[in-house]
């Protein structure tokens, strides 16, 4: 599978991680950015290798950053619906599966 999609509120989580990051230590926000990157890459790769949360929405775990892809495989594409941190919100990104199109 080679597309992919991000909801809003994912777009909006990036943002607000690489600067965060950046502000704790310079180029520290692209070494996250990079990592994401790895991580939706093997999503696309693999992307039922992930265990299931609930209704069929998957997490793929960064490996150095405390943060976790939740993303749903559909029938063309994988719909990332958040990029949460994982010990705060945890279930802010349930909402978002009204933006997924197959």
């Amino acid at each position: 599978m080679s597309g992919y999609g991000f909801s809003k509120g994912a777009r909006a989580e990036i943002e607000e991680a690489i600067a965060y990051y950046n502000h704790q230590k310079a180029g520290l926000g692209k070494e996250f950015s990079a990592e994401v990157d790895v991580g939706i890459d093997q999503v696309l790769e693999h992307p039922h290798r992930w265990p299931v949360l609930i209704e069929n929405n998957r997490r793929y775990r960064l490996k150095r950053f405390p943060y976790g892809l939740v993303y749903r495989i559909g029938r063309e594409r994988i719909f990332f619906l958040a990029v949460m941190h994982l010990k705060r919100r945890p279930g802010c990104w349930r909402g978002r599966q009204a933006e997924f199109r197959t």
